[in-house]
């Protein structure tokens, strides 16, 4: 098959080790970058939330089945409404490090069901309501952030947090670790678009993750 990866060069690297080397592969780090005068099977936009606007510009100059955009802070139906009507083929996805490499994946969509060509690809999909985080972003982002209250308080360590967390639930990263997997700047603005989008506590970022955060940015 032939795909157009549009994102930063270790997404690119994560996609392709799960998709497997017998494809062809066209990556650009930005829509800026493309040559419209190719036709793909797949596109994998991870820029997409960055740069909504060139969404646009991207369905019209790029010929394809399949069109995967990154939306998980921010929904299908909020992009299709600061653009227009998306076409059918528009498939939202969880473009977040640390998450492709998952045995299924979570994918939204504006119609009520899955495109045809998705049962081509070399990947297991179950579709999702079409909200801000997802199903398991969305989880995995509030246990970072209460993880980050509890250190806060100084009840446990990060370390002991994190051991605790994989032993007592079998998951395989503890709070911090997927922290510094997604990135901290992704963890931060996935909490405050889903505390905008539910005003559910639950999400109201914890002042040490908003701290590092900022520090990050500096």
């Amino acid at each position: 098959m032939q795909f157009l990866v549009i994102g930063d060069q270790s997404l690119f690297d994560e996609l392709r080790k799960k998709l497997g080397n017998d494809h062809h592969f066209t990556h650009v780090e930005g829509i800026e970058l493309l040559e419209y005068n190719n036709q793909f099977d797949c596109v994998f936009d991870f820029t997409a939330e960055e740069s909504i606007d060139n969404i646009s510009e991207l369905l019209e100059g790029v010929d394809a089945g399949l069109y995967f955009i990154n939306a998980v802070k921010s929904s299908l139906h909020e992009i299709s409404f600061l653009l227009g009507e998306l076409p059918s083929s528009v498939i939202g996805f969880n473009g977040l490090p640390g998450f492709l490499d998952r045995d299924i994946w979570e994918v939204t969509t504006l119609e009520n069901e899955l495109p045809a060509g998705i049962a081509d690809l070399p990947i297991r999909f179950v579709r999702v309501d079409d909200r801000v985080g997802m199903v398991t972003p969305r989880v995995i982002c509030m246990i970072i952030n209460e993880a980050y209250y509890t250190v806060q308080e100084g009840t446990a360590s990060r370390e002991d947090i994190d051991l605790g967390m994989k032993l007592g639930t079998g998951y395989p990263y503890g709070p911090f670790e997927w922290a510094e997997r997604i990135g901290i700047q992704h963890v931060y603005e996935l909490l405050e678009a889903m505390y905008e989008d539910t005003r559910d506590e639950r999400y109201k970022i914890c002042p040490l993750l908003k701290k590092e955060y900022l520090k990050n940015e500096n």
